[in-house]
């Protein structure tokens, strides 16, 4: 029941009876899937997609850090010596556990590891590359990329709708 998933994925707001009729299931069997997927852990969380600049500062860019400071996000990405037996994955287990990090993904091209950081400032996120990333054991090299403006998240575009400049249509 792929099709429940990927609408859950889309609106995690949906009711159970939302998604029965889209799916045509009965609202029953909908719920046990769901409830069964939270339990195994398929269904991670539900979550909300938050433009935090419109909330915290009417539009101006800054998300916040939580107790009303702005937070700064950068993408970190990180080359490996990899290990036999374990190849990349305990490194990126390792670096997961920080709570500055958000995401982490093995990826391909020119690094191992791409990892989305959150901290309050510019040099906290310094620091904890400097202090904390770059001083595990086989990683080789950093590049942080911080991010300037979000455009579009989660697949959600910030963008404002453009108007509608049609003309309008009388019976």
């Amino acid at each position: 029941m792929r099709e429940i998933l990927e609408l859950l994925e889309r609106d995690a707001a949906l009711s159970h009876d939302t998604v029965a009729t889209m799916v045509g299931l009965p609202v029953e069997e909908v719920d046990a899937r769901i409830a069964e997927w939270e339990r195994t852990g398929v269904i991670r969380r539900h979550r909300a997609v938050v433009d935090w600049a419109r909330y915290e500062d009417g539009g101006h860019g800054v998300e916040p850090a939580g107790r009303g400071g702005a937070r700064v996000t950068a993408f970190i990405d990180v080359s490996v010596s990899p290990a036999r037996g374990v190849g990349f994955d305990d490194v990126a287990t390792r670096i997961s556990r920080f709570d500055e990090v958000r995401d982490c993904y093995l990826v391909s091209g020119g690094h191992d590891l791409r990892c989305t950081v959150v901290g309050p400032d510019i040099r906290s996120i310094s620091d904890f590359v400097s202090q904390k990333l770059s001083t595990i054991d086989r990683v080789r090299a950093t590049a942080t990329h911080f991010v300037l403006a979000t455009h579009k998240r989660d697949g959600d575009s910030f963008a404002e709708p453009e108007p509608d400049h049609r003309l309008p249509v009388t019976p």
